[in-house]
């Protein structure tokens, strides 16, 4: 593995190993850039099948973490952090001090917070280590919320584009994922008048969203081809692939999880076939925004306004992508690194 080959594909400026053995902590942070402000993006902690993959999980999560503060217009950098091991493990204290304190070796270039393996109860142990950390006890908390509420503004987003008219009202969306941002977003879908259809591999969450949302539950292997309006990824990624392209009979594809797009070229393809596609990383900043909104004492209420703007930036980017004949992935693309750039001559010009 040469680690300085994949940080130059794309651009990083900085990767920091930790290793804790005797606590049981393997920890790698990465920072992508730091152009917009200091780098922040949550910890995962996961149980990697190699280091290998571990580190090329953090390249691409820290990358997408900068896209997404970029096209949110927040004035941050994109950074992530990994833990390798098992995330069920219970006694977590001294993991995640360790973490902690690998946070606070880089100075406050980054900040980190929950994700995928980790809970608000273990940002507090980090916090115990680092101030360098958000979405604690006392703080903006849980961010599934204000991450739920921004997607289901972007799938609003997608229906103005797609069919005329916002409202979602008598719209069938097929929802994958059950976890805290797509129960959450079923409620908001529900409220609006969708009819739904879900999946989880967890049995007791389907079972709870078909009793409060009236939903229809299919298996988990059977979502892709629901017949449906709008198919709402909210689990992992690499959803969109070469199979369940073939299987998807919906004209949107629209929902809270990360890299949705197993390759770039599969966003070419929704884009060929004519199925609207919400870019990942624009959707789902409700979350990256509710912790934003911490770092600067905003209340919640302002921080879910901020979130609502997900949808005139979507219908910006639909426009963008019409006008220079390319998916909304590069539409998104191009504005994420528009404003890169243009922060980075405003720097130059007052140096």
């Amino acid at each position: 593995m040469n680690v300085f080959e994949l940080l130059s594909e794309k651009g990083h400026e900085q990767i920091v190993f930790w290793s804790e053995p005797e606590l049981g902590y393997r920890g790698i942070i990465a920072i992508h850039d730091s152009t917009l402000g200091p780098a922040l993006g949550g910890t995962r902690f996961w149980n990697y099948a190699s280091d290998r993959e571990a580190v090329i999980d953090v390249l691409r999560l820290s990358h997408g973490m900068t896209y997404k503060a970029a096209v949110a217009g927040v004035n941050l950098g994109g950074g992530k952090s990994v833990i390798i091991g098992d995330n069920r493990i219970r006694d977590r204290e001294m993991i995640f001090r360790a973490h902690g304190r690998a946070v606070e070796s880089l100075g406050g270039r980054y900040i980190t917070a929950e994700d995928v393996g980790t809970s608000v109860d273990d940002m507090e142990f980090v916090r115990m280590e680092t101030d360098s950390v958000v979405g604690v006890l006392g703080g903006s908390g849980d961010p599934s919320p204000v991450t739920a509420f921004g997607t289901y503004q972007g799938i609003r987003a997608c229906a103005e584009r797609q069919y005329g008219r916002a409202s979602l009202s008598g719209r069938h969306v097929a929802v994958q994922g059950l976890g805290n941002v797509g129960r959450n977003l079923c409620g908001f879908l529900a409220e609006d008048g969708a009819r739904l259809t879900v999946t989880d591999i967890d049995a007791k969450r389907v079972e709870s969203a078909v009793l409060e949302f009236g939903a229809e539950a299919v298996a988990p292997d059977e979502i892709y081809g629901v017949d449906a309006d709008i198919f709402a990824p909210c689990a992992l990624g690499a959803v969109i692939n070469d199979d369940t392209l073939k299987a998807l009979k919906v004209d949107i594809v629209a929902g809270a999880a990360n890299n949705q797009l197993a390759r770039e070229s599969h966003g070419e393809i929704l884009h060929e076939r004519g199925i609207l596609y919400a870019p990942d990383y624009v959707i789902n900043a409700g979350g990256l925004i509710n912790v934003y909104g911490e770092l600067h004492g905003w209340t919640s209420d302002r921080s879910k306004r901020k979130a609502q703007e997900i949808f005139t930036t979507l219908l910006r980017i639909f426009e963008m992508a019409e006008e220079d004949g390319v998916p909304t992935g590069t539409a998104a693309d191009r504005l994420a690194e528009e404003r890169i750039q243009r922060i980075r001559h405003l720097q130059r010009s007052t140096l």
